[in-house]
């Protein structure tokens, strides 16, 4: 027998505005004397014409005649031909809508109520928030209708709520443009930022001093990529930044995780910030007692504002929500997702392309930033041309899985290049390999290419500066040896860190 695929999918409806009110049973917002007087001064004034047919729309109008007037008066504008009674019964006949309208006599009448077009743009406003108003109860009764189905997916029309509610608060309150005057003031304001912060930085800054030179931080707006193949480091490396965002300037940040919980991010940065090697943390080696007094002071780590979520199979519309409500209430300056290829699309598209799936996820995220006016950063993995490639095999933006759209959507593509890790331990031009990583900019919309080099520390799965070595308040608990010499001078014993390396970690995937 012949198995037939399921393809029921729940109805996902849109009511009209006339289906909204005919079930709440009352008279919706409306204004109809002031939609005639708003009609009657585009005919009498030209200039009221010129000046506010780009802020009124045949929406406003509840009146279907009113909206077929209006269409025509806009018709007539768009083509240049001057707008009176006459004309606008002449392109209400072409239109085949005259008699719908109640004819020349109605048209005429429209006048009656005005006499001239000084107020229409404080009418027009009124229209709009009654408008509004209208769109409030329509979103509001098919939320309540959905709500009723068994068959609707909860998120989803969490979701779709959201975004109605959006799209009427974009549409109606965003201006379309600004004036030059306007954006010249902000970019004044972005210099002398720029100025003040010694011109290394004016965005978001990553902790990083060479890599925050080169990028100048992360800008609001932007999508930023930072791929590699595995146990390259780049959960590691996207840790050591929100944590130095968090930490050191209080920058709140959101970090969603797809692929480690929210426990083994928090093992990461108390190994990292504490210092002490994840796996004698997790294997519950005892610890010396400077090490007991590092671990117990993790109180800027407590006090940071770092938001984890650790949902699995995050969607995209998910996303949107929860950074949205993020922004709203703690003041989210960036957002790292880890990863972008481990995020799910439409729920529709589930044997669809997935290529075209990624590139909507990476437009989507692309457009995310802008909405919410903060950096967006992705991790994303490699393809394993990378490995087959000869030479130092150093990453490339072909090398991008999955998608070509991910270098097309983002503001700034980076790769982490681990010489060591390909068995490449003679120094180079920027000086040693051993220990280090090369963070490599090959796409920057805003600025020249790069090679940042940083100090991989494997034992505590973070990233630092080069010229870091290790953490001088490690010293703080050591205490002076008087006896050392006949003298009695004081002086320390530091014990070496590579006690406790573990000799079998190849990578940060193998071990903690």
């Amino acid at each position: 027998m012949e198995k037939k695929e399921n393809t029921y999918k729940p109805k996902t409806t849109r009511l009209t505005a006339d289906q909204a009110f005919a079930l709440n049973g009352k008279i919706p917002p409306q204004a109809l004397d002031l939609e005639e007087a708003v009609l009657g001064g585009l005919l009498l004034d030209q200039d009221a014409v010129t000046n506010s047919i780009d802020v009124i729309r045949e929406e406003y109008f509840y009146t279907p005649e009113y909206r077929e007037v209006f269409k025509a008066i806009k018709q007539l504008f768009f083509n240049s031909s001057p707008v009176d009674i006459l004309t606008v019964v002449e392109q209400l006949k072409k239109n085949g809508t005259l008699e719908m309208v109640g004819g020349a006599y109605k048209i005429s009448s429209l006048t009656s109520r005005v006499t001239s077009g000084a107020h229409i743009e404080y009418h027009a406003r009124i229209l709009s928030e009654k408008f509004i108003q209208r769109e409030l109860i329509r979103v509001s009764t098919e939320t309540i209708k959905d709500a009723y189905e068994e068959t609707t997916d909860v998120v989803e029309l969490l979701d779709k709520t959201e975004t109605n509610l959006m799209e009427i608060s974009d549409k109606n309150f965003k201006s379309d443009f600004q004036t030059i005057e306007s954006l010249l003031y902000e970019a004044k304001q972005e210099i002398e930022a720029s100025q003040k912060a010694g011109g290394v930085t004016s965005g978001v800054p990553s902790g990083f001093r060479d890599l925050d030179s080169a990028t100048t931080g992360f800008h609001k707006g932007t999508l930023i990529i930072l791929a590699a193949r595995p146990a390259m480091g780049k959960t590691a490396l996207a840790l050591s930044m929100a944590r130095n965002m968090a930490v050191d300037h209080n920058i709140p940040v959101a970090f969603f995780s797809l692929e480690m919980t929210a426990l083994e991010l928090t093992m990461r940065l108390i190994s990292s910030e504490v210092e002490i090697p994840g796996e004698r943390l997790k294997k519950g080696d005892q610890l010396r007692k400077d090490e007991l007094e590092r671990l117990h002071d993790v109180g800027r780590l407590a006090k940071a504002p770092i938001y984890i979520d650790d949902s699995p199979q995050l969607k995209i519309f998910e996303l949107r929500a929860k950074c949205r409500r993020l922004k709203q209430k703690y003041g989210i300056k960036m957002v790292f997702i880890d990863y972008l290829q481990l995020m799910s699309g439409n729920s529709d598209n589930k044997n669809g392309n997935r290529e075209q799936e990624i590139s909507t996820i990476s437009r989507q995220l692309k457009a995310l930033s802008k909405e919410l006016s903060i950096p967006i950063l992705a991790l994303a993995q490699l393809s394993r041309a990378v490995e087959t490639r000869g030479g130092t095999k150093k990453p490339m933006l072909s090398d991008l899985r999955e998608s070509g759209a991910i270098e097309q959507d983002a503001d700034i593509v980076m790769f982490i290049y681990r010489p060591e890790y390909y068995g490449i331990t003679d120094g180079d031009e920027k000086g040693p390999t051993a220990g280090m990583a090369d963070v490599l900019i090959a796409k920057h919309r805003s600025g020249p290419t790069a090679e940042v080099r940083l100090r991989f520390q494997k034992d505590f799965v973070k990233f630092a500066n080069k010229d870091v070595s290790f953490d001088p308040g490690y010293l703080g608990s050591m205490e002076g040896n008087t006896n050392f010499d006949e003298n009695g001078a004081g002086s320390m014993v530091i014990a070496s860190k590579m006690n406790s390396d573990n000799d079998f970690i190849e990578d940060e995937d193998s071990g903690f």
